[in-house]
């Protein structure tokens, strides 16, 4: 089980001294400890749920690195970008953009897509298949320049 993997990993982090995965385990920890306390919550998290605050997690880190550049920070930004390369580790391999391509022209053809107007139809499939594939903004994207073509 996931969980069971990075807690593992985090005792490794430790004895090793590896202060930025070390630092990145423990944010994946603590979301995951906030997840199964939540309420509604019964306690336990899938691995897809661990997936999903993973994703979660790198998002947010790339967006802070992201303000850290445009504030002039870069050294703040390095470390941002350090921990979201130790927590990709945990995270399926992500399509390219030529395989999302494909991928949704193959959705567009399944829903009868073929206008702007079906970018709706085409989205609610292609995030329910390429979650965990492909980030959002690459799918929407690509959606809207398939259906303008």
């Amino acid at each position: 089980k996931m969980e069971k993997r990075i807690q593992a990993d985090m005792v490794s982090a430790m004895k090793a001294k590896e202060t930025v995965r070390l630092a990145s385990l423990r944010a994946i920890k603590a979301a995951i400890l906030l997840a199964k306390t939540a309420e509604g919550g019964n306690g336990e998290v899938s691995d897809q749920e661990i997936v999903k605050i993973i994703q979660k997690l790198v998002k947010q880190r790339k967006e802070s690195a992201q303000q850290y550049y445009d504030a002039g920070r870069p050294e703040l930004a390095e470390n941002e970008l350090a921990e979201v390369a130790a927590m990709e580790v945990y995270l399926p391999k992500q399509l390219s953009e030529a395989e999302v391509e494909a991928e949704l022209v193959k959705i567009m053809a399944e829903v009868g897509a073929s206008q702007p107007s079906d970018m709706g139809k085409v989205m609610g499939v292609a995030t329910k298949r390429l979650s965990g594939l492909a980030e959002g903004r690459l799918i929407s994207t690509l959606v809207k320049k398939l259906l303008a073509q």
